[in-house]
């Protein structure tokens, strides 16, 4: 790799410094780098035109948090660019290198093409309203219908390939990726998915039913969830908001794009997991 393209939050304390660190020993090593610093209204690095991304850019490199890196892949997802995170936010699942001691290593490792590629499935979200396509966009983690402003009880009407599965009575309902349930669905007690298992869980959120549990779907499934009652809206990887009516249906499908991320090192996803929530 040669070419990269720096997506760096400008909201996290360190990442300035560590995007000079990047920049600076790319360069000194004959690598061409561009560097987009930004910071959104919830502190997450916002990502720019797709058109200020050079074509033969080989890999993007995101400092900041999960939400950076996550941000980059929904909003580049269709040029297939391979993504890297150094974390400089919380937890960090999804990012490689937390470590100031570890940046020189993965850098060396891109420069010499000694890394591997996962592929991560995403999730098409369609809402529909009155019969029409209203919005279709994309999500990497999840898709929640939650609130959209005072906290109430909702009611969901689940089908599954057109074929009715529940009606959910609770704060909220996810639909997560293998990537994204150790993200809010873990919060909200659904289970851990191995990321590069191909599936989508149904996870409520406080449910006001005591059987009510999150179910494991295929990934070939179409899940569709009719709005029944309350104020809601739509939650793409808690990013992209849209407001739902009663009778609005939100249609999701796996998405034929992925999120292609760097594999720098052969940590087993069991170990990852247990240093993470060891909080190594």
């Amino acid at each position: 790799m040669k070419n990269f393209y720096i997506i760096a939050n400008s909201g996290k304390e360190e990442a300035k410094k560590t995007v000079e660190v990047v920049e600076s020993y790319l360069r000194s090593h004959g690598a061409f780098c561009r560097i987009e610093q930004r910071e959104s209204r919830d502190g997450a690095a916002g990502c720019g035109s797709c058109r200020e991304v050079p074509e033969d850019t080989d890999c993007i490199i995101t400092i900041g948090g999960d939400g950076t890196l996550i941000q980059a892949a929904r909003g580049f997802s269709h040029r297939g660019i391979p993504l890297v995170g150094i974390n400089r936010g919380h937890l960090g699942y999804l990012t490689q290198v937390s470590r100031d001691e570890d940046i020189r290593e993965m850098a060396n490792a891109l420069l010499a093409d000694q890394y591997q590629i996962e592929e991560r499935m995403m999730l098409d979200g369609r809402i529909i309203r009155e019969g029409k396509e209203i919005v279709n966009d994309i999500a990497l983690n999840e898709i929640v219908l939650t609130h959209r402003d005072v906290i109430r009880v909702l009611r969901f009407g689940v089908y599954v390939n057109s074929e009715f599965l529940n009606e959910y009575t609770a704060d909220g309902l996810i639909a997560a990726t293998p990537t994204g349930s150790t993200a809010y669905n873990l919060s909200a007690g659904g289970p851990i998915v191995a990321p590069n298992a191909s599936m989508t869980v149904l996870t409520p959120i406080c449910s006001h039913a005591l059987n009510a549990r999150s179910i494991v779907l295929s990934a070939d499934d179409e899940i569709c969830i009719e709005v029944r009652e309350g104020s809601q809206a739509a939650v793409f990887d808690g990013d992209t908001i849209l407001e739902l009516r009663k009778g609005d249906q939100v249609i999701i499908t796996k998405s034929r794009r992925v999120t292609r991320l760097i594999r720098l090192r052969q940590v087993s996803f069991l170990e990852n997991l247990s240093n993470k929530l060891a909080g190594v």
